[in-house]
């Protein structure tokens, strides 16, 4: 038909989720070799970074008494406290300046795993953010396969989204063995796809 152009891929951006110090060796919540995922995240930023594509952040944001707390009845050691040094990123993580950082768990009331609980310092969350911007397709790495990463990603596929799960870029805690990978099966069962950073900048639409 002319005239008619072709119709737009669905615009992707990179969700990296919460790559702090207490999720790291060291940390009070440490997940096995979270440190090994870094360069396999900040190589998927400069990819993302040099197509000019969005990239987002998301962090715990903990107040010091939480049910999420196993004082306060929950079921983890205290981590990720506001302001604290475990609440940051890892120094090594590459955030770049015009990154969108969106915090989560500040409710005392909610576990809040899943990034579409997480919202800006303006007060808008991870839904509202995606959709002004034009995302229908999220690449997703970061911490913890079996709890945040896998809360996100179903929570993505279910309203609608293409999910890439950069397969080299998680880690899981594994509280019971086998956790992490029973995770990946439930987001392949739900839809989302995996890939690895190496691959990334061939999933991409090609620079303007």
């Amino acid at each position: 038909m002319a005239g008619a152009g072709k119709m737009a891929s669905p615009k992707p951006a990179l969700l990296v989720v919460d790559v702090q110090y207490d999720f790291l060796p060291g940390g009070s919540l440490s997940v096995p070799e979270g440190d090994a995922i870094i360069s396999r995240v900040n190589r998927a930023v400069g990819v993302f970074q040099r197509r000019g594509l969005p990239i987002l952040f998301t962090r715990d944001w903990h107040p010091e008494i939480t049910k999420h707390f196993k004082e306060f009845g929950g079921a983890w050691p205290a981590h990720c406290i506001q302001g604290t040094k475990g609440a940051r990123f890892h120094r090594e993580l590459r955030v770049p300046k015009d990154a969108i950082v969106l915090s989560k768990g500040m409710d005392p009331e909610q576990d809040s795993y899943s990034a579409f609980q997480a919202y800006t310092p303006q007060g808008r969350d991870l839904e509202s953010v995606l959709h002004d911007l034009g995302i229908a397709e999220l690449f997703i790495c970061g911490l913890a396969t079996d709890y945040c990463i896998r809360a996100t990603t179903i929570d993505a596929t279910r309203r609608g989204m293409k999910v890439l799960v950069l397969k080299d870029a998680v880690r899981g805690v594994d509280v019971k063995p086998g956790d992490s990978d029973a995770a990946l099966r439930e987001m392949r069962a739900h839809g989302a796809s995996f890939a690895e950073t190496r691959g990334v900048a061939k999933l991409l639409p090609a620079p303007a």
